[in-house]
């Protein structure tokens, strides 16, 4: 099954992502289908289907076609809840709007950082996907840079040096640079720090990338200057100007990233002056990935 035998594809930015058109998710995914979108979520690593407009049961009907959909982290941590959807923005279910000082806008932040979603997780995120339901006139961008393309772009003794490295991932480390209290000792109590390894391959293109982000903490078995000295470098390769595809939000969208090799980061917006309301849903990974 190849990508373009179901859907007609839009490139997005020449090292990766691709808008696809030519199927609505609203009717029945069948085998065809969801094979194709794997296919694309690894040829592509972000995938965007513009004009779907699914509600949270069409949403989360797309999330179990792909997998296992993912706990919730912040409510599990917090009341011992299984939730499978997470709000990205300003307003309430009840449609309140937040402003700038509310405590979970100000936590939000740390989404600002660059990251891979649940890199901090025993089992990391295979795909987040987000549906799009109300977005700002001003800012509120998300920015994509691929560590499988900064990856290739390393000289081969780098890519020697790095393979066989295994980084420990801490959400509590890159939350609390946010606030101290970002983070609640139920919460963080139930994420401790993970090893996940530094180079992952993709199993169906054998492709690498390396996996960093502000989660990444220390090598294992490293002083931190040096892990520090190393992660920062591995993340600015990736981050260069011409590598960052900035995607500007439309309501009705569905968008699909792929965890195991991308980066993101958000942009700020007014949550005083504007509504922000997405709805996130992801599928977990195969495993921890010192089993791939």
């Amino acid at each position: 099954m190849t990508v373009t035998s179901i859907f007609k594809a839009e490139p997005l930015h020449p090292e990766f992502g691709a808008s696809l058109t030519g199927v609505d998710l609203k009717g029945d995914l069948t085998p065809e289908i969801v094979e194709a979108m794997h296919a694309a979520i690894d040829e592509y690593s972000l995938v965007v289907f513009p004009g779907q407009f699914l509600d949270d049961n069409g949403q989360l009907r797309v999330t179990r076609a792909l997998g296992e959909p993912e706990a919730e982290h912040v409510t599990l941590g917090n009341t011992g809840r299984v939730v499978y959807f997470g709000t990205i923005g300003n307003v309430d279910p009840d449609g309140t709007k937040r402003g700038n000082t509310d405590r979970k806008v100000f936590f939000q932040t740390g989404n600002n950082m660059w990251h891979s979603d649940s890199s901090f997780r025993e089992v990391p995120s295979y795909v987040s996907i987000m549906s799009v339901h109300e977005v700002p006139d001003e800012g509120g961008e998300t920015l994509f840079v691929s560590q499988r393309a900064a990856y290739e772009r390393l000289p081969a003794a780098k890519q020697a040096e790095i393979d066989p490295l295994i980084a420990v991932h801490d959400y509590v480390f890159s939350r609390t640079k946010v606030h101290p209290e970002a983070v609640s000792p139920s919460h963080a109590a139930s994420l401790p720090p993970v090893r996940q390894k530094m180079v992952r391959t993709n199993p169906r293109t054998g492709r690498r990338n390396f996996y960093v982000g502000s989660h990444a903490r220390v090598v294992d078995g490293w002083e931190d200057a040096p892990s520090r000295a190393l992660i920062e470098g591995l993340l600015e390769e990736a981050i260069g100007e011409e590598h960052i595809y900035s995607h500007r939000w439309q309501p009705g969208e569905l968008v699909i990233w792929d965890n195991r090799c991308l980066l993101h980061r958000g942009v700020g917006y007014d949550a005083d002056k504007y509504r922000r309301y997405m709805r996130q849903t992801r599928v977990t990974g195969a495993g921890n990935t010192l089993s791939e």
